[in-house]
């Protein structure tokens, strides 16, 4: 895994991060109603993922580090339906929705290709 020292120094990382930055953003939008439904739930997903991240890093093991970044997927799919929902209950319009889905997809690019470099790693350990 070359010069990464940090998970700071994943791109994954950095990229769910923007992510989270993004759904507060827009999140800060939804009606005050939502503050302890949605609004709560779609933030507490989107924290998960680079939290997992980040969390898996300091794992030793494959089966560890794979568990912490399942769960990152996990939760974006989660946010994936947040987001459906915000759009349907018309909190969202539908450039952010797509602009904000096309990042959930970026992100689980990146997610599948950690993992492909994680295996490899500990395979050539």
């Amino acid at each position: 895994m070359g010069n990464i020292i940090s998970f700071r120094d994943l791109i994954v990382w950095q990229k769910s991060h923007e992510f989270v930055l993004e759904i507060y953003r827009i999140s800060s939008a939804f009606p005050k109603e939502e503050t302890y439904a949605l609004t709560s739930q779609l933030r507490r997903a989107a924290v998960s993922i680079p939290a997992n991240i980040a969390e898996g890093f300091t794992k030793k093991t494959l089966p560890n580090k794979l568990n912490y970044i399942s769960h990152s997927e996990g939760s974006l799919q989660e946010v994936k339906y947040y987001l459906i929902l915000a759009k349907d209950l018309n909190y969202i319009n539908n450039i952010t929705f797509e602009s904000v889905i096309n990042s959930c997809e970026e992100i689980g690019k990146l997610l599948n290709g950690y993992i492909k470099t994680i295996k490899n790693y500990h395979q050539n350990k």
